[in-house]
């Protein structure tokens, strides 16, 4: 993939009537978008500090874009800067729509300052003809990927991280799961803005009711991504973390909810699932914060408090 400049934002459609052809449109041209330099005055600038590249793994039937932060040489030597690092699994947000480009700034950032290798999935998108469970999917294969690969990628096995940001956060909820049941051990989940319940009942929230259209139409947009997240037939328990049978066990938690966000409480119910299961959790709330604001550091003030916050989190989980 490329970065693209000069490209304009499209119009936000109308999801409650979208079409799967008009939805395709979107994607495409909304992608291009956020992969361009004219969407850095949003999405910030990412830290000189580290090398972003893109490469494919090659997993199971298929080929998967994912996006690449190493950490620059420190001034002993290059190879010392390149192995042996702690590596961040991160899934970008959106669900159907969404690019790791837009995450640069915080990743860059992580990747620099922890130091770490920072993965960021490009994972299948949200379609009629891919639902969840392939995104899902990505997020975990990507993980198993690079671990079995540790010596390869230049990572410490021992030291691992998830950390996903809204539908995003959805699949790094449901990858520490899988984690856990397969005696992976994670030092870390950092969830932001996350979407835990895709069942019937994810509207069955106040900060739905209270943020379904201001400052944004998220009402619209969650019902579409449940739409395609959970085809007719799926258990949609599955796929959300929220009604999972066990949450014991799994790695301590991070997460983040800005409280102007129609998913706020998703945030706030599964911090308190976690914690009621005996899993470490902190729940930080960001006030007046709107949703997906840690990729908007150019127009959401709080956006670099809480990539500090993250990075003190990850640098104390994964220390040696």
């Amino acid at each position: 993939m490329r970065e693209i400049t000069a490209v304009k934002r499209p119009p936000e459609p109308d999801f409650s009537t979208i079409t799967p052809e008009e939805l395709s449109a979107y994607r495409d041209a909304e992608n291009r978008f956020r992969a361009s330099s004219a969407a850095r005055a949003i999405t910030g600038e990412p830290d000189p500090g580290a090398a972003i590249e893109w490469q494919e793994v090659a997993l199971p039937g298929r080929d998967l874009p994912v996006r690449v932060y190493r950490p620059g040489p420190t001034a002993d030597a290059e190879a010392t800067a390149r192995t042996g690092l702690p590596l961040v699994v991160h899934v970008h947000g959106g669900g159907f729509v969404g690019t790791a480009v837009q995450c640069d700034w915080t990743n860059s950032h992580l990747a620099a300052r922890l130091p770490a290798l920072v993965v960021s999935v490009e994972h299948r998108l949200l379609a009629p003809d891919s639902p969840l469970a392939n995104a899902a999917d990505d997020g975990w294969d990507v993980l198993r990927h690079v671990l079995h690969r540790a010596a390869q990628w230049g990572v410490d096995p021992a030291r691992t991280a998830v950390f996903g940001e809204s539908c995003g956060a959805l699949i790094t909820a449901l990858t520490a799961i899988r984690a856990r049941e397969a005696g992976l051990g994670l030092m870390a989940q950092v969830l932001v803005n996350p979407a835990v319940d895709v069942t019937g009942t994810m509207d069955d929230y106040p900060s739905i009711a209270e943020y379904a259209y201001s400052p944004s139409r998220a009402l619209p947009l969650l019902r579409l991504l449940r739409r395609l997240a959970v085809p007719p037939g799926t258990d949609a328990r599955a796929l959300s973390p929220l009604y999972a049978d066990d949450l014991s066990g799994l790695a301590p938690a991070l997460v983040v909810v800005p409280t102007q966000d129609a998913l706020a409480d998703h945030g706030r119910r599964y911090a308190e699932r976690l914690r009621e299961a005996g899993t470490p959790v902190r729940l930080s709330e960001y006030p007046a914060a709107r949703h997906a604001f840690l990729a908007m550091p150019g127009v959401e003030p709080q956006a670099e408090a809480a990539r500090t916050e993250i990075l003190a989190f990850l640098r104390a989980a994964l220390a040696k």
